[in-house]
Protein backbone atom coordinates (compact mmCIF):
# COMPACT_ATOMS: atom_id res chain seq x y z
CA UNK A 1 0.00 0.00 0.00
CA UNK A 2 1.50 3.12 -0.93
CA UNK A 3 1.30 6.28 1.49
CA UNK A 4 -0.95 8.31 -0.61
CA UNK A 5 -3.27 5.20 -0.20
CA UNK A 6 -3.02 4.52 3.82
CA UNK A 7 -3.19 8.03 4.58
CA UNK A 8 -6.86 7.89 2.61
CA UNK A 9 -7.86 5.36 4.42
CA UNK A 10 -6.85 6.13 8.03
CA UNK A 11 -8.19 9.88 7.28
CA UNK A 12 -11.46 8.65 5.69
CA UNK A 13 -12.11 5.71 8.50
CA UNK A 14 -12.15 8.18 11.05
CA UNK A 15 -15.77 7.67 12.85
CA UNK A 16 -17.96 11.43 13.50
CA UNK A 17 -21.29 11.88 15.01
CA UNK A 18 -24.28 14.09 13.82
CA UNK A 19 -26.62 14.80 16.73
CA UNK A 20 -26.55 11.05 18.32
CA UNK A 21 -25.91 9.56 14.99
CA UNK A 22 -22.79 8.17 14.89
CA UNK A 23 -21.52 7.51 11.30
CA UNK A 24 -18.56 4.99 10.62
CA UNK A 25 -16.82 7.20 8.16
CA UNK A 26 -16.75 10.27 6.43
CA UNK A 27 -17.58 8.92 3.37
CA UNK A 28 -21.18 9.77 2.12
CA UNK A 29 -23.11 9.26 -0.73
CA UNK A 30 -24.58 12.46 -2.47
CA UNK A 31 -27.97 13.02 -3.77
CA UNK A 32 -28.12 11.59 -7.19
CA UNK A 33 -31.86 11.97 -9.32
CA UNK A 34 -31.87 8.42 -10.72
CA UNK A 35 -35.39 8.24 -12.31
CA UNK A 36 -36.09 4.37 -11.47
CA UNK A 37 -39.39 4.68 -9.78
CA UNK A 38 -42.19 3.75 -11.74
CA UNK A 39 -45.22 5.86 -10.10
CA UNK A 40 -42.96 7.11 -7.68
CA UNK A 41 -42.50 3.99 -6.01
CA UNK A 42 -38.95 2.60 -5.10
CA UNK A 43 -38.76 -1.07 -5.95
CA UNK A 44 -36.37 -3.97 -5.38
CA UNK A 45 -33.84 -2.56 -7.78
CA UNK A 46 -33.55 0.64 -5.99
CA UNK A 47 -33.22 -1.21 -2.81
CA UNK A 48 -29.84 -3.08 -4.11
CA UNK A 49 -28.86 0.04 -5.09
CA UNK A 50 -28.71 1.68 -1.95
CA UNK A 51 -27.64 -1.45 0.07
CA UNK A 52 -25.17 -2.49 -2.49
CA UNK A 53 -23.30 0.76 -1.80
CA UNK A 54 -24.00 0.61 2.62
CA UNK A 55 -22.29 -3.06 2.05
CA UNK A 56 -19.76 -1.20 0.80
CA UNK A 57 -18.73 1.16 3.18
CA UNK A 58 -20.51 4.24 2.51
CA UNK A 59 -20.77 5.89 6.07
CA UNK A 60 -23.74 7.47 5.50
CA UNK A 61 -25.91 7.63 2.48
CA UNK A 62 -28.04 10.70 1.24
CA UNK A 63 -30.83 9.25 -0.81
CA UNK A 64 -31.60 11.19 -4.53
CA UNK A 65 -34.40 13.82 -4.38
CA UNK A 66 -37.79 12.28 -3.57
CA UNK A 67 -40.89 14.43 -3.82
CA UNK A 68 -42.72 15.81 -0.34
CA UNK A 69 -46.78 15.38 0.07
CA UNK A 70 -47.88 18.29 -2.05
CA UNK A 71 -49.03 18.58 -5.41
CA UNK A 72 -46.88 21.01 -7.16
CA UNK A 73 -43.48 19.27 -5.62
CA UNK A 74 -42.06 17.26 -8.84
CA UNK A 75 -42.95 17.13 -12.37
CA UNK A 76 -41.87 13.34 -13.02
CA UNK A 77 -43.53 9.84 -12.57
CA UNK A 78 -40.41 8.14 -12.07
CA UNK A 79 -38.60 9.86 -9.28
CA UNK A 80 -39.62 8.49 -6.20
CA UNK A 81 -42.11 10.36 -3.97
CA UNK A 82 -41.85 10.44 -0.13
CA UNK A 83 -45.61 10.12 0.59
CA UNK A 84 -48.85 7.69 -0.45
CA UNK A 85 -48.61 3.90 1.10
CA UNK A 86 -47.09 2.22 -1.51
CA UNK A 87 -44.01 4.87 -1.71
CA UNK A 88 -43.56 4.96 1.55
CA UNK A 89 -43.60 0.95 1.70
CA UNK A 90 -40.72 0.73 -0.94
CA UNK A 91 -39.06 3.19 1.38
CA UNK A 92 -39.19 1.06 4.18
CA UNK A 93 -37.62 -1.67 2.49
CA UNK A 94 -34.35 0.94 1.25
CA UNK A 95 -33.90 1.50 4.80
CA UNK A 96 -34.04 -1.74 6.06
CA UNK A 97 -31.89 -2.71 3.55
CA UNK A 98 -28.87 -0.68 4.09
CA UNK A 99 -29.42 -1.06 8.29
CA UNK A 100 -29.34 -4.85 7.38
CA UNK A 101 -25.82 -3.97 5.40
CA UNK A 102 -24.64 -1.76 8.37
CA UNK A 103 -25.28 1.69 7.11
CA UNK A 104 -26.91 4.60 7.88
CA UNK A 105 -29.55 6.80 5.40
CA UNK A 106 -31.49 9.59 5.09
CA UNK A 107 -33.93 10.79 2.19
CA UNK A 108 -33.28 13.87 0.61
CA UNK A 109 -37.13 15.71 0.77
CA UNK A 110 -37.49 17.81 -2.36
CA UNK A 111 -39.89 20.48 -3.86
CA UNK A 112 -39.18 21.77 -7.35
CA UNK A 113 -41.02 24.81 -7.18
CA UNK A 114 -40.97 27.10 -10.12
CA UNK A 115 -38.46 24.50 -12.16
CA UNK A 116 -41.96 22.70 -12.74
CA UNK A 117 -43.27 22.64 -15.67
CA UNK A 118 -47.38 22.94 -16.18
CA UNK A 119 -49.12 19.39 -17.22
CA UNK A 120 -46.18 17.05 -15.91
CA UNK A 121 -47.27 14.00 -13.73
CA UNK A 122 -47.58 13.05 -11.07
CA UNK A 123 -49.99 15.88 -10.92
CA UNK A 124 -50.65 17.44 -14.77
CA UNK A 125 -53.36 19.92 -12.93
CA UNK A 126 -51.04 21.39 -10.44
CA UNK A 127 -49.39 24.76 -10.87
CA UNK A 128 -45.78 25.76 -10.47
CA UNK A 129 -45.42 27.55 -7.59
CA UNK A 130 -42.51 29.89 -5.86
CA UNK A 131 -41.93 32.99 -4.08
CA UNK A 132 -43.25 34.95 -6.66
CA UNK A 133 -43.84 33.10 -9.48
CA UNK A 134 -40.45 33.57 -11.01
CA UNK A 135 -38.86 30.87 -12.91
CA UNK A 136 -34.88 31.28 -12.66
CA UNK A 137 -33.47 33.75 -14.74
CA UNK A 138 -37.03 35.26 -15.75
CA UNK A 139 -38.43 38.82 -14.55
CA UNK A 140 -42.12 38.19 -15.61
CA UNK A 141 -44.01 35.73 -13.47
CA UNK A 142 -45.00 32.71 -15.18
CA UNK A 143 -46.31 30.65 -12.15
CA UNK A 144 -48.06 31.13 -9.20
CA UNK A 145 -47.12 33.31 -6.40
CA UNK A 146 -47.09 31.49 -2.80
CA UNK A 147 -50.08 32.68 -0.59
CA UNK A 148 -50.12 32.02 3.21
CA UNK A 149 -52.24 29.00 2.92
CA UNK A 150 -49.40 27.53 -0.20
CA UNK A 151 -46.83 28.21 2.37
CA UNK A 152 -48.16 26.72 5.36
CA UNK A 153 -49.17 23.56 3.44
CA UNK A 154 -45.55 23.19 2.03
CA UNK A 155 -44.09 23.42 5.56
CA UNK A 156 -46.59 20.55 6.52
CA UNK A 157 -45.71 18.74 3.84
CA UNK A 158 -42.05 18.69 4.66
CA UNK A 159 -43.20 18.22 8.04
CA UNK A 160 -45.15 15.27 7.98
CA UNK A 161 -42.18 13.56 5.14
CA UNK A 162 -39.45 13.36 8.15
CA UNK A 163 -42.05 12.21 10.67
CA UNK A 164 -42.45 9.34 8.39
CA UNK A 165 -38.75 8.54 7.57
CA UNK A 166 -38.29 8.03 11.25
CA UNK A 167 -41.00 6.44 11.51
CA UNK A 168 -40.27 4.02 8.93
CA UNK A 169 -36.73 3.71 9.72
CA UNK A 170 -34.41 6.26 8.33
CA UNK A 171 -31.26 7.73 10.72
CA UNK A 172 -32.69 11.09 9.83
CA UNK A 173 -33.44 13.80 6.98
CA UNK A 174 -32.20 15.78 4.20
CA UNK A 175 -33.67 19.02 3.59
CA UNK A 176 -33.13 20.04 -0.18
CA UNK A 177 -32.50 24.15 -0.39
CA UNK A 178 -30.09 24.23 -3.07
CA UNK A 179 -29.81 24.43 -6.73
CA UNK A 180 -32.62 26.93 -7.51
CA UNK A 181 -35.30 24.47 -6.46
CA UNK A 182 -38.23 26.03 -4.39
CA UNK A 183 -36.45 25.97 -0.87
CA UNK A 184 -33.79 27.93 -2.84
CA UNK A 185 -36.16 29.87 -4.75
CA UNK A 186 -36.95 32.04 -1.59
CA UNK A 187 -33.52 32.12 -0.29
CA UNK A 188 -32.26 34.02 -3.45
CA UNK A 189 -33.03 37.68 -4.38
CA UNK A 190 -33.10 36.44 -8.49
CA UNK A 191 -36.53 34.35 -7.06
CA UNK A 192 -37.73 36.25 -4.31
CA UNK A 193 -39.56 39.49 -4.85
CA UNK A 194 -41.49 39.56 -1.68
CA UNK A 195 -42.14 42.49 0.29
CA UNK A 196 -44.04 40.77 3.12
CA UNK A 197 -42.00 38.90 5.86
CA UNK A 198 -40.80 35.85 3.39
CA UNK A 199 -38.86 38.60 1.42
CA UNK A 200 -36.52 41.20 1.68
CA UNK A 201 -33.46 41.56 3.00
CA UNK A 202 -31.32 37.55 3.57
CA UNK A 203 -33.07 37.21 6.85
CA UNK A 204 -36.74 37.63 5.97
CA UNK A 205 -35.30 35.27 2.85
CA UNK A 206 -34.12 32.40 5.18
CA UNK A 207 -37.60 32.51 6.85
CA UNK A 208 -39.57 30.10 4.81
CA UNK A 209 -36.53 27.60 4.95
CA UNK A 210 -36.53 28.19 8.53
CA UNK A 211 -40.33 27.45 9.57
CA UNK A 212 -39.52 24.03 7.25
CA UNK A 213 -36.50 23.06 9.73
CA UNK A 214 -38.79 24.01 12.79
CA UNK A 215 -41.89 22.12 11.77
CA UNK A 216 -39.59 19.12 11.00
CA UNK A 217 -37.99 19.53 14.33
CA UNK A 218 -41.01 19.43 16.00
CA UNK A 219 -42.41 16.19 14.23
CA UNK A 220 -39.01 13.87 14.98
CA UNK A 221 -37.79 12.97 18.10
CA UNK A 222 -34.88 15.41 19.55
CA UNK A 223 -31.73 13.07 18.26
CA UNK A 224 -32.87 12.25 14.69
CA UNK A 225 -30.76 14.40 12.77
CA UNK A 226 -32.22 17.32 10.61
CA UNK A 227 -29.36 17.70 8.15
CA UNK A 228 -29.93 21.22 5.48
CA UNK A 229 -28.34 21.08 1.92
CA UNK A 230 -27.88 24.55 0.24
CA UNK A 231 -25.75 25.90 -2.41
CA UNK A 232 -24.70 29.16 -3.90
CA UNK A 233 -25.25 28.46 -7.39
CA UNK A 234 -28.46 27.42 -9.40
CA UNK A 235 -29.29 24.82 -11.85
CA UNK A 236 -28.80 27.20 -14.83
CA UNK A 237 -26.82 29.99 -13.33
CA UNK A 238 -23.38 28.82 -11.90
CA UNK A 239 -22.87 32.65 -11.03
CA UNK A 240 -25.28 33.36 -8.65
CA UNK A 241 -24.39 33.65 -5.35
CA UNK A 242 -26.70 33.88 -2.06
CA UNK A 243 -23.64 35.68 0.00
CA UNK A 244 -21.24 37.56 -1.56
CA UNK A 245 -19.30 37.52 1.57
CA UNK A 246 -19.21 35.18 5.02
CA UNK A 247 -21.08 38.21 6.57
CA UNK A 248 -23.91 37.60 4.75
CA UNK A 249 -23.22 34.24 4.54
CA UNK A 250 -23.89 34.08 8.47
CA UNK A 251 -27.39 35.99 8.17
CA UNK A 252 -28.50 33.16 5.65
CA UNK A 253 -27.13 29.95 8.38
CA UNK A 254 -27.91 31.48 11.65
CA UNK A 255 -31.55 31.34 11.31
CA UNK A 256 -31.37 27.93 10.23
CA UNK A 257 -29.26 26.85 12.82
CA UNK A 258 -31.72 28.15 15.35
CA UNK A 259 -33.94 26.56 13.78
CA UNK A 260 -32.78 23.34 14.46
CA UNK A 261 -30.62 22.21 11.24
CA UNK A 262 -28.49 19.48 13.05
CA UNK A 263 -25.73 19.74 9.95
CA UNK A 264 -24.91 21.40 7.03
CA UNK A 265 -24.89 20.21 3.01
CA UNK A 266 -22.75 22.54 1.41
CA UNK A 267 -22.84 22.08 -2.26
CA UNK A 268 -19.96 22.98 -4.85
CA UNK A 269 -18.98 21.96 -8.04
CA UNK A 270 -15.36 21.75 -6.66
CA UNK A 271 -14.73 21.69 -3.42
CA UNK A 272 -11.02 22.60 -3.69
CA UNK A 273 -12.50 25.89 -5.05
CA UNK A 274 -12.32 29.13 -1.87
CA UNK A 275 -15.60 30.52 -1.44
CA UNK A 276 -14.57 34.09 -0.57
CA UNK A 277 -11.73 36.69 -1.38
CA UNK A 278 -8.29 36.12 1.79
CA UNK A 279 -9.02 33.00 2.67
CA UNK A 280 -8.95 29.32 1.20
CA UNK A 281 -11.85 27.83 3.03
CA UNK A 282 -14.14 26.41 0.54
CA UNK A 283 -18.06 26.75 1.34
CA UNK A 284 -18.31 24.11 3.78
CA UNK A 285 -15.19 25.44 5.88
CA UNK A 286 -17.05 28.63 5.87
CA UNK A 287 -20.43 27.30 6.95
CA UNK A 288 -18.63 24.82 9.60
CA UNK A 289 -16.41 28.14 10.80
CA UNK A 290 -19.76 30.62 11.00
CA UNK A 291 -22.21 27.77 12.87
CA UNK A 292 -20.21 25.41 14.64
CA UNK A 293 -22.20 22.54 12.80
CA UNK A 294 -20.92 19.48 11.55
CA UNK A 295 -20.73 19.91 7.59
CA UNK A 296 -20.54 18.05 4.56
CA UNK A 297 -18.32 19.28 1.52
CA UNK A 298 -19.34 17.69 -2.14
CA UNK A 299 -17.97 18.79 -5.56
CA UNK A 300 -16.35 16.76 -8.12
CA UNK A 301 -14.94 14.80 -5.26
CA UNK A 302 -12.04 11.55 -6.79
CA UNK A 303 -12.41 13.06 -10.44
CA UNK A 304 -11.19 15.75 -12.50
CA UNK A 305 -14.50 17.16 -14.17
CA UNK A 306 -17.40 18.67 -12.82
CA UNK A 307 -20.40 17.22 -12.90
CA UNK A 308 -22.29 19.09 -15.15
CA UNK A 309 -20.71 18.02 -18.24
CA UNK A 310 -21.79 14.09 -17.25
CA UNK A 311 -25.45 14.90 -18.39
CA UNK A 312 -23.54 16.36 -22.16
CA UNK A 313 -21.86 12.62 -22.07
CA UNK A 314 -18.44 13.51 -20.87
CA UNK A 315 -16.36 11.61 -18.64
CA UNK A 316 -14.08 12.59 -15.89
CA UNK A 317 -10.37 11.20 -14.86
CA UNK A 318 -9.55 10.09 -11.32
CA UNK A 319 -7.87 12.42 -9.41
CA UNK A 320 -6.28 12.41 -6.20
CA UNK A 321 -7.20 12.78 -2.44
CA UNK A 322 -4.31 14.53 -1.27
CA UNK A 323 -6.28 18.07 -1.11
CA UNK A 324 -9.60 16.58 0.86
CA UNK A 325 -7.15 14.77 3.36
CA UNK A 326 -5.26 18.02 3.89
CA UNK A 327 -8.58 19.97 4.44
CA UNK A 328 -10.09 17.00 6.58
CA UNK A 329 -7.01 17.14 8.57
CA UNK A 330 -7.57 20.99 9.39
CA UNK A 331 -10.90 19.90 10.63
CA UNK A 332 -12.42 21.96 7.43
CA UNK A 333 -15.52 20.01 7.11
CA UNK A 334 -16.65 16.98 8.76
CA UNK A 335 -18.29 14.58 6.17
CA UNK A 336 -16.90 14.26 1.82
CA UNK A 337 -20.35 13.66 -0.60
CA UNK A 338 -19.29 11.33 -3.30
CA UNK A 339 -21.78 11.05 -6.33
CA UNK A 340 -20.29 10.28 -9.44
CA UNK A 341 -17.56 8.00 -8.75
CA UNK A 342 -20.22 6.13 -6.04
CA UNK A 343 -22.46 6.24 -9.47
CA UNK A 344 -19.53 4.27 -11.15
CA UNK A 345 -18.16 2.14 -9.16
CA UNK A 346 -20.80 0.62 -5.89
CA UNK A 347 -17.14 -0.49 -4.06
CA UNK A 348 -15.67 2.93 -4.14
CA UNK A 349 -15.55 3.43 -0.64
CA UNK A 350 -14.30 -0.07 0.30
CA UNK A 351 -11.35 0.58 -2.43
CA UNK A 352 -10.69 3.69 -0.18
CA UNK A 353 -10.78 2.65 3.16
CA UNK A 354 -9.01 -0.77 2.35
CA UNK A 355 -6.00 1.40 0.62
CA UNK A 356 -6.95 -0.13 -2.90
CA UNK A 357 -6.48 3.50 -4.56
CA UNK A 358 -5.03 1.90 -7.46
CA UNK A 359 -8.36 0.09 -8.35
CA UNK A 360 -10.17 3.34 -8.78
CA UNK A 361 -11.81 3.65 -12.09
CA UNK A 362 -12.40 6.72 -14.38
CA UNK A 363 -16.45 7.76 -14.48
CA UNK A 364 -18.25 7.09 -18.01
CA UNK A 365 -21.31 9.05 -18.34
CA UNK A 366 -22.91 5.58 -19.19
CA UNK A 367 -23.10 4.96 -15.49
CA UNK A 368 -26.17 7.75 -15.52
CA UNK A 369 -28.34 4.98 -17.41
CA UNK A 370 -28.29 1.96 -15.13
CA UNK A 371 -28.23 0.92 -11.52
CA UNK A 372 -25.48 -0.93 -11.00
Amino acid sequence: MTDAASRAAEILSRPTTINGLTVPNRIAMAPMTRMFSPGGVPGEDVVSYYARRAAAGVGLIVTEGTYVGHPSAGQSDSVPRFHGEEQLAGWAKVAEAVRAAGGAIVPQLWHIGMVRNDGEPPFADAPAVGPSGLRLGADEATGKAMTQQDIDDVVAAFAQAAADAERIGFHGVEIHGAHGYLVDQFLWEGTNRRTDAYGGDPVARTKFAAEIVAAVRERVSARFPVIFRFSQWKSDNYGARLARTPEELDAILAPLAAAGVDAFHASTRRYWLPEFDGSDLNLAGWTKKLTGKPVITVGSVGLDGEFGKAFTGEGAAVKGLDELLDRLERDEFDLVAVGRALLQDPRWAEKVLSGRLDELAPFDPAALKTLS
